[in-house]
């Protein structure tokens, strides 16, 4: 917390317990400052800040009062366990972000993303870019990051023309896209079990049945694929191939070729996430790269790996279905965003993306050896040794349970992604959490694990 944060949630909390009620006075700056221990200038800047929210009032020669309409509110507390054992409450957290430790964390710190700037046209350029600048943009996505993308998913072995790409909104958007253009309700769809969260609030908007296919350590169960496939003839099976998101296990090259001829026994399409692809090796198996676009749909972002705010993801597909999602998100919100996609090109083409991806591997490399020795001390077992990503799955000891572990979590404002939430039926058959390896080696996360264990 900044110390103008601090500044402001101690005046909050003085509204809160009622030591200054609506119409009431509070501290002045001088007097806030010697009582917080900070400057003027930090008090100042707190309390313009809360003015322009209207939740001060600034009265020229009298100071700063709380509004006479201001309400009676209660701080923001920690989620109640059984908010927290429910994906739009764990999404929300994750957005909201209540908690002092954040093991449960989907996303890296703040410290290791990347920063592109907006840099307007200049000289000559300005009157020819100035309209396209502030425009839509272009449905397809800037010209230029898609060509980019292209050479890019080249390097991977996947071939796709620029016209077989399309930019989103990130990855959860072309998720969606794909969901609205291929799905109807009462449609059947096979997803990895533990898998993607936000994708089965996704499908279950969509009135769609989910069915979990077991995940093991290098991939899908093609047996339980199978099976499930032959039962409920699913449309699409999404999954993610490498660094996967919960247990951060990747797939296998037989593995990946089992997945397609099960897809083609049984004709369902198959949607692969690929959101760790910067930092893991050009050469893994994809199912994309093995199918090449035929019956796989790719999703890509830079959500994890640049910057979760910058909002910028792709699909890559056949050139028909390609055209019929550039229409439906035209039809939805016009563009993606063309200031951010512009953003990102100059990160990219400045060299300073790859720059910081040497950085960020490094950073993972490092923080992954640290939580595996904090989890061997603390006698906790783990699904698999995770293949560059931020997560791991980690199992509770025997005879502990999840909703225990998210409470005592909770009260001591450590925030825990309990492992249910990314079973598709809610149920698992052992105990367990998924663990960011970037928040792994808080004291204030291994004391309360090391005293739980005793």
């Amino acid at each position: 917390m900044t110390r103008i944060e601090r500044v402001i949630q101690r005046i909050h909390r003085g509204m809160a317990d009622g030591a200054w009620p609506p119409g009431a006075r509070i501290w002045s700056i001088r007097t806030a400052a010697a009582e917080l221990g900070l400057s003027k200038n930090t008090v100042a800047e707190a309390y313009d800040r809360m003015v322009a929210l209207g939740q001060l009032e600034a009265r020229v020669g009298s100071g700063y009062y709380v509004p006479v309409s201001a309400r009676r509110e209660r701080l923001p507390k920690a989620l109640s366990v059984a908010q927290a054992v429910d994906a739009v409450s764990l999404l929300r957290e994750q957005l909201v972000r209540q908690y002092e430790v954040r093991v449960g964390e989907g996303r890296p710190p703040h410290d290791w993303a990347g920063t592109p700037e907006f840099r307007p046209p200049s000289g000559s350029r300005r009157s020819r870019e100035d309209n396209e600048v502030h425009g839509y943009g272009n449905p397809w996505g800037f010209a230029p990051l898609r060509e980019y993308l292209a050479r890019h998913l080249a390097d991977l072995r996947i071939q796709a023309e620029p016209e077989q790409i399309l930019t989103t909104m990130g990855a959860n958007h072309a998720l969606d896209l794909i969901a609205r253009q291929l799905l109807e309700p009462g449609d059947t769809v096979l997803v990895d079990s533990p898998g993607y969260y936000p994708l089965f609030a996704k499908l279950h908007l969509s009135g769609v049945q989910i069915i979990g296919v077991r995940r093991l350590i290098d991939g899908p169960d093609i047996e339980d694929l199978n099976a499930k496939a032959a039962r409920y003839r699913p449309k699409i099976f999404f999954t993610q191939s490498q660094a996967h998101n919960p247990t951060g296990g990747s797939m296998s090259l037989p593995t990946g070729h089992r997945i397609l001829l099960a897809a083609a026994q049984h004709r369902f399409q198959v949607v692969e996430e690929d959101p760790f692809a910067d930092i893991l090796p050009a050469d893994a198996p994809r199912l994309a790269n093995l199918d090449q676009l035929e019956r796989v749909i790719y999703v890509g972002t830079f959500s994890k790996t640049l910057s979760a705010g910058l909002r910028v993801g792709y699909l890559a597909c056949h050139s028909t279905l390609a055209r019929s999602l550039c229409d439906l998100k035209m039809l939805t919100i016009a563009s993606s965003g063309d200031i951010a996609e512009r953003m990102l090109y100059d990160f990219i083409a400045c060299g300073h993306y790859l720059k910081h991806l040497r950085k960020l591997r490094t950073q993972v490399a490092l923080a992954t050896e640290r939580s595996l020795e904090i989890l061997r001390d603390l006698k906790l077992d783990v699904f698999c040794e995770p293949s560059g990503c931020f997560y791991l799955w980690v199992y509770l000891h025997p005879g502990d349970h999840e909703e225990r572990l998210v409470r005592e979590a909770s009260e001591r404002s450590i925030f825990i992604a309990p492992g249910r939430l990314f079973m598709p039926d809610r149920t698992s058959t052992r105990p367990a959490m998924r663990l960011n390896i970037a928040y792994a080696a808080h004291p204030k996360f291994i004391e309360f694990m090391r005293h739980r264990g005793r």
